[in-house]
């Protein structure tokens, strides 16, 4: 017994090792593992996630943008006509101030009193008319008792006195005239501005001083440039029909008005290469003022079923432009492009691309030719996520 013990101990660690051995051979060895992985076949790539946006066919607008100055459609500085002292201002500054409203007095009394100088000269000049006719009916009623001399005499009186009342006449109109400026009244209808002179003051008609300055503010002018090469093609919108422009603020987030495109300079300047323009605009919300810098749109023309894609699908390399398409396999194609405008985030596509494809607008510094994606379709509404997983 006691020597069938280690015979017995040998034939089991020979037995464990003989099935580790053969395990090693089956499950452990880089032979097995090497087995295994030519079964399951090579490792399959992940898709790669990116952002598709459909290729459209939509009428777009063609909008030249620039910066441009709010200008008062009329402007006018109102002086005084007349010397004198200011006894009252009866305006408030900021106000609208109608056509004909009083504005400012100026102490009318030197005038009034010129004024009743010459209604009193007329008055006596008038009177000296009417004994001159009186004496030469007397002479003409002598008949052959009255020298021809004194009646010619008296028909010369006559006709002085009738012109010295003509001149008595003007002379009352002129005077009418400048006591009436000595009340200062609103030439249009604007906002006022400033006041520039005080109750108390002298005024001169011969001083450059002004009382307030009136702009016209509706309507109300933009006038701002295009470049020259784009002069034929608002020419030519012009002849249709009054082009529209928009006026947003100097930043572009927010629209400010809508007019009419009224002018178009006279010549272009060589120095910049741009011609001046000049929009009206109703401006009945007085969303403009005179002074103000914004920013233009000018619509000049609207392409009609233009292929268009969002701006973030066009990429740029050495070779020109070029944008990424998925196809049915959900794989990506590479697509050589030509763009002619590129307004509001939308890029035209002359070439290259069809209605109905959809485009890579996110994710591409990932994707190479031929690569497998999950696509995510970009979503309209600003309060749901910005995609959506298809």
């Amino acid at each position: 017994m006691k020597k069938s013990r280690p015979i017995l101990w040998i034939v089991i660690i020979a037995a464990v090792a003989t099935a580790g051995y053969y395990g090693w051979q089956k499950f452990g060895s880089p032979e097995a593992g090497k087995t295994q992985t030519a079964q399951k076949g090579p490792p399959r790539a992940p898709a790669i996630q990116v952002s598709v946006s459909p290729v459209q066919k939509v009428d777009f607008p063609v909008y030249l943008t620039g910066l441009g100055t709010v200008a008062g459609f009329n402007t006018v500085q109102v002086r005084s006509r007349v010397d004198g002292q200011i006894d009252k201002i009866a305006f408030t500054e900021g106000q609208i101030a109608k056509e004909g409203e009083l504005l400012a007095s100026i102490d009318p009394r030197p005038y009034q009193a010129t004024l009743d100088q010459a209604k009193a000269k007329k008055a006596q000049d008038e009177a000296s008319l009417a004994n001159a006719n009186l004496e030469l009916q007397r002479a003409m009623k002598l008949g052959e008792f009255a020298t021809a001399q004194r009646v010619d005499t008296q028909r010369s009186t006559v006709a002085q006195l009738t012109a010295q009342i003509a001149a008595d006449e003007a002379a009352i109109s002129n005077a009418q005239t400048q006591l009436d400026y000595t009340q200062i009244k609103a030439p249009i209808t604007g906002v006022a501005g400033l006041r520039l002179v005080d109750v108390g003051n002298i005024v001169n008609a011969s001083t450059q001083t002004g009382i307030v300055t009136i702009s016209q503010v509706e309507p109300i002018s933009v006038i701002f440039t295009a470049p020259e090469d784009q002069l034929p093609y608002i020419s030519e919108g012009q002849k249709a029909g009054a082009l529209k422009v928009i006026a947003f603020t100097t930043d572009g987030k927010k629209t400010l008005a809508e007019g009419k495109l009224a002018v178009i300079n006279n010549q272009v300047d060589t120095t910049s290469g741009t011609i001046r323009l000049k929009a009206v605009f109703d401006n009945k919300e007085h969303t403009l003022w005179p002074g103000q810098s914004v920013s233009t749109r000018l619509l000049v023309r609207t392409l009609k079923d233009a292929t268009v894609v969002p701006d973030d699908a066009v990429q740029h390399s050495t070779n020109g432009l070029y944008a990424y398409t998925v196809n049915q396999d959900n794989k990506a194609e590479v697509h050589k492009i030509k763009v002619s405008y590129a307004i509001d985030g939308h890029s035209v596509v002359d070439e290259g691309l069809s209605p109905g494809q959809q485009v890579i607008t996110g994710g591409q510094f990932k994707v190479q030719p031929g690569s497998v994606v999950s696509t995510a379709v970009a979503s309209s509404d600003p309060s749901q996520n910005k995609v959506r997983r298809e």
